[in-house]
């Protein structure tokens, strides 16, 4: 009963990926057109970016979207990866790029968001697609948020009126979160791992989003009975294995619904990231409106 808990990312994500199989084949084979086309830029050589770049392509090539990899040793300038960027904006052959994070300090992040053109941008990180999205009206929405709301709308959550709880303010994640809850209707409160009391407001929560990446933070005096809580934290333990934000096996008993890590956000992220590359494609290449 308590596994029936556990919401399956990587089965919602198989299913999203295998729809866009269908579709992606459909348009490409029936126009003859050539496949959407993802560009990822890797600096420096972080273990599971590498993982999770490959993970990608392999994703990408099954569901037929095409690779297009640079991989560049840490010590590339912040100009030679703005130039690259410039290139490839250029290029009508590519539909998305994805600059893998983190960088090393000689780059800063936000010129780099800043230098992918808002059409390219299937991160969701330029400034325009981040006001697009604050005034409800988004073409690009990061990846880890967008599949947060999938995953809610799969189980049939009514945001309206519901107070929603997210902990962690990162641009990536807690700020485009809470816009998307704010759109849907719901009361949202964003706190951080520093807030005075934590759990005074965590435990307010209908819906807990919780992505500090410190193990095991969020206990079972933290929940809401009956809530639903996304665990897009993960942190590697001492022993090589893996864990969230949430202690899951305190909160289960309490608790409608939580997302398992692994197996939960990560699959959902991935599978989002393919959707906007595909959305980019149809928009900007086909010049399809849906």
């Amino acid at each position: 009963m308590e596994n029936q808990k556990i919401l399956n990312g990587s089965l919602l994500a198989r299913k999203i990926m295998k729809n866009l199989a269908v579709n992606i084949d459909f348009y490409t084979r029936k126009n003859k057109l050539r496949k959407p086309a993802l560009c990822t830029i890797l600096v420096g050589n972080n273990s599971a970016s590498e993982i999770y770049i490959n993970i990608k392509n392999k994703q990408a090539t099954n569901i037929g979207i095409t690779n297009i990899n640079f991989n560049f040793n840490k010590e590339i300038s912040e100009k030679e990866l703005i130039n690259l960027i410039s290139k490839i904006n250029r290029d009508p052959q590519i539909d998305g790029i994805l600059v893998q994070l983190p960088l090393p300090r000689q780059i800063k992040t936000e010129k780099i968001f800043e230098t992918i053109i808002p059409s390219k941008d299937v991160d969701g990180f330029h400034p325009n697609n981040v006001g697009l999205l604050s005034i409800g009206k988004p073409i690009f929405v990061p990846c880890t948020p967008k599949g947060c709301m999938v995953l809610l709308k799969s189980i049939n959550v009514n945001l309206i009126g519901k107070n929603a709880v997210i902990v962690g303010r990162s641009n990536i994640v807690g700020k485009p979160m809470a816009q998307l809850l704010i759109n849907s209707g719901a009361t949202v409160t964003i706190c951080n791992s520093k807030t005075k009391n934590l759990k005074d407001f965590t435990r307010n929560a209908d819906i807990l989003i919780t992505a500090t990446g410190i193990p095991h933070l969020i206990q079972a005096d933290f929940v809401k009975p009956n809530s639903v809580i996304l665990d897009v934290g993960i942190s590697r333990l001492a022993n090589g294995g893996i864990t969230g934000d949430v202690d899951t096996y305190a909160v289960l008993p309490l608790i409608k619904a939580i997302t398992p890590v692994p197996g939960g956000i990560g699959p959902m992220t991935l599978a989002m990231l393919m959707k906007n590359t595909w959305i980019a494609y149809k928009k900007y290449y086909l010049n399809l409106s849906s």
